[in-house]
């Protein structure tokens, strides 16, 4: 029996495990501020410290854990049958090589640890900004989250009411699916990203809803919705919460 190499058929490869691992950090996060506020209402500044390091840990380990998701969809997705045998771990370590060299990431400036220090902030100074922010800054992390692009470049659709959204693992652009595939379809292997300045050539399976995709979208939605960063919070945590009576009801 020939195995999956010897076909010349890459298998396909989904993540539900990851994603599922998603929704579990998301619930997580919410439950760690809510208990954040309530330490720091019993001025227990200590244990608010700890859990926001937590937080920042949380954070760098769901990272790591999307990295690795995409790389191995990309290995599994890319390689080619050889005659000699393959080092599946080089392939996969230079993967994850490549994803950290291009990724942005950055912890302290990530919207949801913003999230958990407003609303512990707010407990003892709601209304007031809290030390050393600037309005630019706020204008910053409520309308960009984690997206590189805020609307479609093929259908001119704002990214949060896309039908079936999609990312590029390369240039992190996203798209409408189905106007982007058809896009590269019609370029015959030469289909440069159509966001203005950007040089990646995009492959169709390499265009693809990663595990964060959807959760930063909803993230936007939910900043975009007040210009107020004490309601920023509220919202997110709405949406989570919506997000969760919906899954009960499934």
């Amino acid at each position: 029996m020939a195995s999956p190499e010897d076909s010349g058929t890459p298998l396909p490869l989904s993540t539900p495990i990851t994603n599922l691992s998603l929704l579990k950090f998301r619930k997580a996060m919410i439950l760690m501020k809510e208990v954040a506020v309530d330490l720091e209402r019993d001025g227990q500044s200590q244990m608010v410290k700890e859990l926001e390091d937590a937080v920042v840990e949380l954070l760098g380990t769901s990272e790591d854990c999307t990295q690795f998701s995409a790389a191995i969809q990309s290995v599994g997705n890319e390689h080619q049958p050889r005659p000699e045998l393959t080092d599946f771990k080089k392939l996969f370590e230079d993967e994850v090589a490549k994803l950290k060299a291009s990724s942005s990431f950055a912890p302290q400036s990530h919207p949801l640890l913003r999230q958990f220090r407003e609303a512990v902030w707010n407990v003892h100074h709601a209304g007031q900004p809290m030390p050393g922010d600037e309005q630019e800054d706020i204008v910053m992390t409520s309308t960009q989250c984690n997206l590189l692009n805020i609307t479609c470049p093929l259908s001119g659709r704002p990214v949060t009411e896309l039908a079936d959204p999609v990312r590029s693992v390369d240039c992190k652009h996203i798209y409408e699916k189905k106007a982007i595939l058809h896009y590269i379809k019609s370029k015959h292997g030469r289909a440069q990203c159509p966001v203005a300045a950007c040089p990646k050539i995009l492959q169709a399976e390499r265009v693809v809803c990663d595990a964060l995709l959807q959760i930063e979208i909803d993230e936007m939605k939910s900043m975009s919705k007040q210009p107020g960063r004490t309601d920023v919070i509220e919202d997110f945590t709405e949406l989570d919460d919506d997000d969760d009576e919906e899954e009960e009801d499934d």
